[in-house]
């Protein structure tokens, strides 16, 4: 009874779809009930055809429809993504600007060097000011403000672009030595997207860093420099010879240690172990054999409470005696020329501390630490970091401007030190 019921409601849902001039034909005796047969055979073939077809092509769209549908849902997902952690800038580093451009031209005289300076003063996006900068010093305090077990400091001024492996190692380093630590690196170009996806591997394990635009001009309020930077940035003073980037480094480690107090360290520093015991410190580049008293000191490292006297007297004598035409007057020469007047003066209280501390491979002898090491003999000055890095030193100094383009041999001493004190790892063996 059901099986009747179905077979013919289906033959009168196929009747209903017949046209009229086929149901015509039909009661029409005069033509051949064969060929009516075979009418009707095409129509419902042709009819079923269709029907599949339109069937197929609504499944069709319906896919499309559906996939554009999670397409879009992931494209809105990702950008709430990115909405939600601190991409401080909306402006991406402009990286294929031409960096050369902003050294100074050689053979021209102090006049010249200075209406140079003038014309090239928009393309120095150190001295701008915007909304960024204006929110440097609450965005520092904030971050700071997590009960870091040490705060420490860098600084770049180069692009984004530039901030590779081995200065990821120098932050992955402080890291890995003082996991509850903070960093802030003092730097525009890498306040930007491009920066945080540099640092992502290190935020996803809930490390604290930030990169921060500096206000350059909070930084040396009611210093001595102050004056120095309001002309300086107006292009009435001479830049010198050497890049204004590199001496501005040298002044911003001095202001901010000056004005939050920590530990500052440069990018191509590997930290070995806690600078939690360290305080107010300055280290030792070379030694007098002789008298066991230092020759030279070096900035590469700097340990000090705010306001400490002694920055104060850096900063001053940064501004006094300014020369942008002597590399490293500003920097390793200008700690030295201090220390040497206010050593032993009451309230200063500071510790110079050895070479092994933060340079015990000197820069004329960096190469051998990148290279595979095959018998003691050829290790020379780098078997006693091999040996007792941990025991004697804070950090090694890698001495950038020798060791850039060098890559990391294997069996090498600095394999060796970059297995055990990175924390993500990866590509140890690029430049």
């Amino acid at each position: 009874m059901e099986l009747r019921s179905f077979k013919t409601s289906y033959h009168h849902g196929i009747e209903k779809g017949i046209p009229r001039y086929f149901r015509f034909l039909a009661s029409w005796p005069v033509v051949p009930t064969i060929v009516i047969s075979v009418l009707m055979i095409f129509f419902i073939f042709s009819y079923t055809i269709i029907s599949n077809f339109s069937l197929k092509t609504a499944a069709l769209n319906m896919k499309e429809e559906s996939e554009g549908f999670w397409r879009q849902k992931s494209e809105r997902k990702m950008k709430l993504v990115l909405s939600v952690f601190p991409l401080h800038s909306t402006q991406e580093e402009v990286d294929n600007v031409n960096q050369s451009s902003l050294i100074p031209p050689v053979n021209v005289s102090r006049v010249e060097r200075i209406e140079w300076f003038k014309s090239k003063l928009p393309e120095f996006e150190i001295f701008r000011s915007d909304n960024l900068t204006e929110r440097f010093h609450d965005r520092v305090l904030e971050f700071l403000n997590q009960k870091c077990e040490v705060q420490f400091f860098m600084t770049w001024i180069a692009p984004a672009k530039s901030f590779q492996r081995k200065e990821m190692l120098g932050v992955e380093s402080v890291f890995k030595a003082h996991p509850d630590g903070c960093l802030v690196i003092l730097s525009r170009s890498m306040d930007t997207e491009i920066g945080y996806r540099k640092l992502k591997p290190l935020l996803d394990r809930r490390f604290r860093v930030l990169t921060v635009a500096p206000d350059l001009s909070f930084l040396f309020k009611n210093t001595s420099v102050e004056a120095w930077f309001d002309e300086m940035k107006k292009g009435k003073k001479d830049p010198g010879k050497i890049p204004l980037a590199q001496n501005l480094s040298n002044l911003i480690r001095l202001a901010v240690l000056y004005k939050y107090g920590g530990i500052y360290i440069d990018t191509d520093f590997i930290v070995l172990k806690s600078f939690k015991g360290l305080k107010n410190s300055i280290g030792a580049q070379s030694m007098d054999m002789m008298s066991e008293s230092w020759k030279t000191l070096n900035n590469a490292v700097l340990v000090f409470d705010m306001n400490h006297p002694l920055l104060f007297k850096f900063i001053e004598e940064f501004a006094l005696n300014f020369n942008g035409n002597k590399w490293g007057y500003n920097g390793p020469y200008l700690v030295s020329r201090v220390v040497k007047r206010v050593e032993g003066i009451p309230g200063y209280n500071f510790t110079i501390l050895p070479p092994m501390a933060f340079y015990p491979v000197d820069w004329e002898n960096i190469g051998g630490l990148f290279k595979r090491q095959k018998s003691p003999v050829e290790s020379g000055d780098v078997e006693e970091t091999q040996l007792q890095p941990s025991e004697k030193s804070y950090g090694v100094h890698l001495w950038n401007k020798r060791s850039s383009r060098l890559a990391v041999e294997e069996g090498s001493v600095m394999e060796r030190l970059m297995l055990n004190h990175c924390v993500i790892c990866q590509g140890i063996y690029s430049s």
